[in-house]
């Protein structure tokens, strides 16, 4: 059987953090406005879950999650408001007051901690998670902790099999973006022995490996995905919700995202670039910003110019010294320059002799003058 074949029973619940994980990203601030339209955007993408904010921040920002959380519910979106906080008692009562539908909590373990200071956090977190299933009955708990990178998988292992009793979705965060896709997958498959939990994978991109780390914490049996558009949050970002998805659908895996929309992909990602570049006075949509940026639309060598890659509305060729006769024609066909086919070698040879002559790649003009020549 295919490793394709394999994964078409699995299941995978998205949890787009933008919104939070977006306001840790060099100080970005989202209005009540901004968080509706994205919202709106990851409602239309079959985003399972909007992490809305973080209502224990301040009044302010508990009610801007009220509004987002009534917003969806008034408009009867099928998405789920989620929105964190620490996991204790204040945290716990004011997000069950702004009427999301899933409470989720952050804890950080010391790794020198005491057999008598784990047995009281053991204890406060019961009472926190009494406090939701009665208050939120039908709310789906979910819980970040430990760094799985740099945790001992002995202390992790024991973490796991014995909240996985009591929590719905246990967060395995590589908080500190230090690990490799082996090492992710490695963790992962040591760490599917819950009865109960969902394991959700959220990688960090300190060392540029996020969206293929989230892949691989969901080959590796994970069944949740924390990701933000364009990856934005803390310090480089987490995985990207367009590509992760996109690879783990071409793998098999059912998601609910629509990653064939790329029209409302692209308007969702343009009005995150445009907030950003506003707030910080540069934007996430960079020239080689894989899939939504202009060089996978960008071609110099001809095996590489299938045109079968990006959101850009049509294909640029560069012509150097490395295009290739089918690359020449391309161009010349687009640009609608007049050239003879038999000719179609010796143009192609001018151009290489003349790029490398002049150190750099032709303009329009150049080849069109060169085609004319040779015609």
């Amino acid at each position: 059987m295919s490793d394709k074949n394999k994964n078409l029973d699995r299941k995978i619940w998205v949890i787009d953090q933008t919104l939070r994980e977006g306001m840790q990203f060099r100080g970005v601030v989202f209005s009540l406005k901004q968080r509706i339209k994205i919202l709106e955007f990851q409602e239309t993408l079959g985003v399972d879950v909007c992490q809305a904010g973080y209502p224990p921040a301040h009044p302010m920002e508990a009610d801007i999650v009220s509004r987002v959380a009534a917003h969806a519910k008034k408009n009867n979106f099928k998405i789920r408001i989620a929105a964190l906080g620490r996991a204790f008692i204040p945290d716990v009562k004011i997000l069950c007051q702004t009427g999301i539908d899933d409470p989720h909590f952050h804890l950080h373990i010391k790794k020198t901690i005491s057999r008598e200071d784990l047995t009281r956090v053991f204890k406060e977190l019961r009472a926190v998670i009494g406090i939701v299933r009665e208050r939120l009955p039908k709310a789906l708990v979910s819980l970040a902790m430990l760094d799985i990178g740099k945790t001992d998988i002995t202390l992790l292992t024991t973490w796991v099999r014995t909240l996985g009793q009591e929590i719905d979705i246990l967060s395995l965060p590589d908080t500190s973006g230090i690990m490799a896709p082996n090492q992710v997958y490695d963790r992962m498959q040591a760490l599917i022995l819950s009865p109960k939990a969902r394991l959700s994978v959220h990688c960090h991109n300190d060392m540029g490996m996020a969206s293929a780390n989230s892949v691989m914490g969901i080959l590796g049996g994970a069944s949740v995905l924390e990701v933000s558009a364009l990856g934005i949050g803390e310090r480089n970002g987490i995985g990207d919700l367009y590509t992760t998805a996109r690879h783990l659908q071409n793998q098999g895996m059912d998601l609910k995202i629509d990653t064939d929309n790329l029209v409302v992909f692209k308007r969702y990602y343009k009005y995150l670039d445009e907030i950003v570049r506003e707030q910080t006075g540069s934007g996430l949509i960079q020239y080689s910003t894989p899939a939504f940026g202009e060089a996978v639309k960008t071609h110099v060598a001809g095996t590489h110019a299938g045109g079968e890659f990006g959101t850009m509305a049509e294909e640029k060729f560069y012509l150097n010294l490395l295009c290739g006769r089918h690359l020449v024609q391309k161009y010349l066909d687009m640009n609608t320059i007049p050239y003879g086919e038999t000719q179609l070698s010796r143009i192609t040879d001018a151009i290489k002799t003349q790029s490398i002559t002049l150190g750099r790649c032709l303009m329009q003009d150049e080849i069109a003058a060169i085609a004319a020549s040779l015609c």
